[in-house]
């Protein structure tokens, strides 16, 4: 899906939501190759625009969107789970964390490094997932990206998160071959297992879709 289509399909659904017209929503989408600033990017970041780039309202640098990757956009309530951007964050990383161990592989958390990290038997480390949000009136909005098998090639033009002694991996360059409908279906388990089907105010049930209205 196109990525401005589905940036303002979201911003359509989330003031829905802080309207109280519309429940709590997960999209699971797939991007063509593009790179997104954050509200923290710096010009210095961006080394080759080979792809559109988009500015956008999450927090964080630069990043990649592009096939292969599973970007995941998460609108909670959080006005119902509790007014905790942190804990929200925490929540978001062990998500990631537990769909990645369905398929073997062990994610991490680092300090000071937003997003969710491998190492691998050298010890070297990786950036698999990234993490940037957003909240307006304590709706949250972006969410995850997860590397399944995209064109790592394809961050070349960008300093990732703006880390640059850190390079980037996947879930196929770590010899993990999976579709991407077996990746949902983890993400769909591993979600209610993080953030639980019930909120403290007895919100509607969460839908998780893959497909986006236009």
């Amino acid at each position: 899906m196109p990525y401005p289509a589905a940036v303002a399909a979201m911003e359509r659904h989330v003031a829905a939501m802080a309207r109280g017209d519309e429940g709590e929503l997960v999209w699971l989408v797939e991007h063509p190759p593009v790179y997104t600033a954050g509200t923290s990017a710096r010009p210095e970041d961006l080394l080759a625009p080979r792809f559109p780039v988009y500015r956008t309202g999450r927090g964080g640098r630069y990043t990649y969107h592009g096939p292969g990757q599973r970007v995941a956009y998460v609108m909670l309530d959080l006005r119902r789970r509790g007014r905790d951007l942190r804990a929200y964050v925490h929540t978001l990383e062990a998500w990631l964390i537990r769909t990645l161990a369905t398929f073997g592989v062990r994610g991490e958390r680092r300090e000071g490094r937003v997003g969710i990290w491998v190492v691998d038997e050298s010890g070297c480390e990786a950036k698999i997932a990234a993490i940037g949000v957003r909240v307006r009136r304590w709706i949250s909005y972006h969410g995850i990206a997860l590397n399944v098998a995209p064109d790592l090639d394809h961050y070349r033009g960008i300093i990732p998160c703006g880390l640059a002694r850190f390079p980037v991996t996947s879930l196929a360059a770590l010899g993990v071959r999976v579709g991407m409908e077996e990746v949902d279906a983890a993400l769909r388990r591993a979600f209610e297992e993080s953030f639980g089907g019930r909120t403290r105010e007895a919100a509607p049930p969460l839908a998780l879709s893959a497909d986006v209205p236009s």
